[in-house]
């Protein structure tokens, strides 16, 4: 069993690949080319935003949406402490000051009132908040109509950290739509996953579109005239072709994603132990993953790796008590929601490809670790 089956869905589509693939092979514009730029036209329809710029990976994604904002040293930007890494490393990567916000315990994204406090708290210490990064994690929307009300009150930049969510949404409005950039990741593992790395950013800013497509060559507007500092993170056309295959049958698997994670409660529901992500009213996860909380998690883990039933935990570690964030001078119990989360969360197996057999041999396993 895999924890994500990409082989089955290669299978699936593999004659549509790999004509993709060898069209672009025989075309030889492998960076920068058609595919590139009509990938970029057809997720901004689906997103629902005015433009999209393909980049090299989602944390290039953060990266550039960032610095086309003028975000970097002297600035500060709140996010979550319960997400990736590259989420708050692209803060530091721009010389901007990371203040972190506790989670709501139920959905695990950032909590707006978490956020307010922190916003207040740093304004008295003198720091200069520009930006909010709101993580929508496993597939599940942030908080983001909250958020960009707040932001647009206060003047604040919203990102969206989209890179699990592409293809959620709230009410009509897709991941990656709200507030001023969203990012999205391509890696194989996402949603939409690509045969490597690769990302996009959605903005309805035409004028940051600019700046974003700049940088993302090395801040060059005209051939050898860099107008900007940038770096290279271009998306390549061999991943954007893939893509664009792929994107043709991301709504089916949407909704399979929905008949797959609607099993995992259905077959789970009478283990009252076990507590799923809240998905609120009007919300639509992709479930790019489909996380649980349990007690005993790693003992649960190590019981389901003995079976052959693949796990993850995302995350172990909440990112203020990483080492490689020592400096900020968070400790434990600063953020206790977080804390509790990284104890108890664990994810199971979720593609769209997973069969009703597996799912129950799951659930099985799982309710006889427990009834033991």
């Amino acid at each position: 069993m895999r924890f994500i089956d990409l082989e089955r869905q290669y299978a699936i589509y593999k004659q549509e690949i790999e004509e993709a693939a060898l069209r672009v092979l025989r075309s030889t514009r492998y960076i920068l080319g058609e595919d590139v730029e009509a990938l970029e036209r057809e997720l901004a329809s689906f997103v629902g935003a005015k433009e999209a710029i393909g980049v090299s990976s989602g944390t290039d994604a953060l990266y550039v949406a960032l610095k086309a904002f003028d975000i970097g040293p002297g600035d500060a930007v709140i996010t979550t402490p319960f997400t990736f890494v590259a989420t708050a490393e692209v803060i530091r990567r721009l010389g901007a000051r990371v203040v972190f916000a506790d989670v709501n315990e139920e959905t695990m994204n950032l909590d707006l009132d978490e956020v307010i406090k922190v916003w207040e708290r740093a304004r008295h210490q003198g720091l200069n908040i520009k930006a909010i990064i709101a993580v929508s994690l496993f597939g599940l929307p942030a908080d983001l109509e909250a958020l960009e009300e707040f932001c647009t009150q206060n003047d604040l930049l919203l990102i969206e950290d989209a890179c699990q969510s592409l293809g959620a949404a709230i009410g009509t409005r897709r991941s990656g739509s709200f507030g001023h950039a969203g990012a999205v990741s391509f890696f194989p593992a996402k949603p939409l996953g690509a045969c490597g790395d690769g990302g996009m950013i959605f903005t309805n800013d035409k004028e940051a579109a600019k700046r974003m497509r700049a940088i993302r060559v090395h801040g060059q507007t005209a051939p050898y005239r860099h107008e900007l500092e940038g770096l290279n993170a271009r998306l390549d056309t061999l991943q954007a072709a893939i893509l664009r295959v792929k994107l043709r049958h991301f709504p089916k698997e949407l909704e399979q994603r929905q008949t797959v994670a609607q099993r995992y409660r259905d077959l789970l529901q009478e283990l009252h132990l076990i507590r799923f992500q809240h998905i609120p009213p009007r919300y639509f996860s992709c479930y790019a993953q489909f996380t649980i909380r349990v007690p005993q998690r790693d003992e649960l883990a190590r019981h389901l790796n003995s079976l052959g039933i693949p796990t993850a935990v995302y995350y172990p570690c909440p990112l203020h008590l990483q080492p490689a964030f020592a400096d900020l001078g968070y400790s434990p119990g600063d953020f206790p929601r977080a804390e509790l989360l990284s104890r108890e969360v664990i994810s199971l197996p979720m593609h769209p490809f997973l069969t009703l057999e597996e799912q129950k041999f799951i659930a099985q396993s799982i309710k006889g670790f427990y009834e033991v």
